[in-house]
């Protein structure tokens, strides 16, 4: 298989993974305001929450450096792809 198809995957992964981790907050609040568990971040409901006031910046913490990973991992695939891309355009030695 070709490298820049490989990389080309990867960096497809990458996008969907950040995806997910910016709109993570986003289905937490709206599983929350629907009445749910928030995904196990209130098991008993956003009335009997009782977590302690650093589970939210814990969370954001978490999340962020996710993102920072993948976005990493992202520039790092756009560099693999600029290396495994096309040839370098050389002049016309005739000119």
């Amino acid at each position: 298989m070709e490298p820049r198809v490989l990389i080309r995957g990867l960096r497809l992964i990458l996008i969907l993974a950040a995806v997910a981790l910016a709109a993570f907050p986003l289905l937490v609040l709206l599983d929350l305001a629907g009445g749910g568990t928030g995904y196990g971040l209130c098991p008993q409901g956003v009335r009997s929450c009782r977590n302690p006031y650093t589970a939210a910046p814990e969370l954001m913490a978490a999340l962020t450096f996710g993102l920072i990973v993948v976005l990493g991992g992202f520039r790092l695939t756009t560099r693999l792809s600029r290396r495994y891309g096309s040839p370098a355009v050389r002049p016309d030695p005739r000119r």
